[in-house]
Formats: C-alpha cells, sequence, structure tokens
C-alpha cells in the first residue's frame, strides 16, 4: 500500500495550525495530504484523532513533497526549527503565522525567498478572523491565491504591499481582540456595579459589540456618523461619551496601539538576530 502523498506540510501544530487546517478540510483537502510535524506527542494525537492528518514528531521524508509549508512554531523557536527542516523544504512555498519574524530573516534561514508572512488573529479559531498578508517579490500571482485560498475559511484578509505594514496591522487587528475582551470586562464589571450580575453583564456586552459591529459593517455610513445617531445632546449616551473624552479615553487606545506597533517593530528586531 503507497503512501499517500503530502501536499502541505505544518511546522507546529497549534490552535492556529488547527484552525488553518480545519479550514483546509472544509474546502475538500484530504486529511492524508496534510502533514504536521510538532514534538509533543499529546499534540500529534489530537490532531490525527480529531481531524486525520498525518504527523511526525521531526523530521521525515515526506516533507519534500509539501508544495505549501505552514510555519506555526513561536518565533524564538524557529531559528532551530529552520537549521532543522531548511534542506527538506527548499522546494515549497513558504506560509508564516509567526508574530514578528520579519521575511528577511526567513529567507536567510530558509535559503528562499518564496514567503508569505501573515499575520492573523485569534477569532480565526471560530471562522471569523481578520488576517493581514504580506508576500515577497519572489511569490507569484498563483502563489498569492493559494494562500489566500487557504486563508478563506478563517476570516477576512487583507494583503499588504510593505512589510512594515504589518506591524501596524499587528497593532489594530493582531491585538486587536484583546482590546475588545478587555472592554467587554469593563462592561461586565460595570454591570455588577449596577447591580446586575455577572452573567447578565456578559450577555449585554457580548450582544452590544457583535450587533454595533455587524451594524456598522453591514452600513455606508462612517462609524462616527453612526455614532452620532446614538448620541442625543444631554441623553445617557451623551453622558458616557462625554466622560470618556473628559479622561482621555480615544487618545489612551490610539496611543495603545502606538504602543503596540512599535512592540512589533521592536520584536522583529529581537527574533531576527
Amino acid at each position: 500500500m503507497s503512501t499517500p502523498t503530502i501536499d502541505i506540510a505544518f511546522i507546529g501544530g497549534g490552535n492556529m495550525a488547527t484552525a488553518i487546517i480545519g479550514g483546509l478540510l472544509r474546502q475538500g483537502r484530504t486529511p492524508s495530504s496534510i502533514l504536521v510535524i510538532d514534538p509533543v506527542a499529546e499534540q500529534r494525537a489530537r490532531l490525527t484523532d480529531t481531524l486525520g492528518v498525518q504527523t511526525a514528531e521531526g523530521p521525515c521524508p515526506a516533507l519534500t513533497q509539501a508544495a505549501t509549508v505552514v510555519w506555526a512554531v513561536k518565533p524564538q523557536q524557529f531559528k532551530d526549527a529552520a537549521q532543522t527542516y531548511a534542506t527538506l523544504t527548499g522546494q515549497a512555498l513558504h506560509y508564516s503565522v509567526m508574530a514578528g519574524l520579519r521575511t528577511d530573516d526567513m529567507a536567510r534561514l530558509l535559503g528562499t525567498p518564496r514567503i508569505v508572512r501573515a499575520m492573523p488573529n485569534t477569532p480565526a479559531l471560530v471562522g471569523q478572523g481578520m488576517t493581514g498578508l504580506f508576500a515577497r517579490a519572489e511569490v507569484g500571482a498563483d502563489e498569492r491565491a493559494v494562500i489566500g485560498k487557504m486563508v478563506e475559511p478563517t476570516g477576512q484578509a487583507l494583503w499588504v504591499s510593505q512589510e512594515a505594514d504589518l506591524d501596524a496591522v499587528t497593532a489594530l487587528s493582531g491585538s486587536g481582540p484583546a482590546y475588545v475582551f478587555y472592554f467587554i470586562e469593563a462592561m461586565t464589571q460595570a454591570a455588577q456595579d449596577m447591580g446586575l450580575s455577572a452573567e447578565q453583564g456578559r450577555q449585554l456586552a457580548l450582544a452590544t459589540f457583535g450587533g454595533a459591529t455587524s451594524l456598522a459593517a453591514q452600513s455606508t455610513d462612517v462609524p462616527s456618523v453612526l455614532r452620532e445617531r446614538v448620541t442625543s445632546k444631554g441623553g445617557t449616551t451623551y453622558a458616557a461619551l462625554t466622560s470618556m473624552e473628559t479622561a482621555g479615553v480615544k487618545a489612551a487606545f490610539i496611543a495603545a496601539m502606538r504602543a503596540a506597533q512599535k512592540r512589533a517593530g521592536e520584536l522583529g528586531d529581537e527574533f531576527g538576530r
């Protein structure tokens, strides 16, 4: 009995890899055509049991078959991983979902410039993600299309023409879910302070964020206009927004994202050493 041909390989089998693999399977990809390399036995067993993909603990000849290799290890682990797997993956298009690592550094360590770098976010786990994408000049249009199709089941994608723009993408959407969770925490706490239960506060906060986001996405009006429609002079919303403006919430929020952007650049410097 012949061994199934590997079309795509993952170096690292964590949550983001699992989300991408799930999307590929929903598109009709054969599980046996996917190989996941992960040193953790429990992780490999989970992937085999739940998704049916092939797994391996370390380097194996099947890697040389892969047309696409997805790098999903921790950025600080990449240098060692590249030294281990580069000789087996020279034929492949490389797709990185590792935060911070720049493609120049990846190309130097992998010995190939055919790299697409992504900045996904955690809602990809439920098919509602936002992924920023950058392709080096050596990546062809057909290869960009391969990556675009891979991202589709995990949510939306945004291509940027300059790699440095991924630092801004990181600050907005990459880290962005944490900002939303932060506000949900605050709304839940406020609900309790005002006499509601934590569960009631959570339900109200989640429905409000979900509904407002859907409204903004479907409306042709900009967010400022939508905000003004909810805000009557002297009313409750006006009181809340005036309080936030007085406290400098918007300015602090913008400053926070600039801090995230700066840190993303610093991490790129650190990981590239």
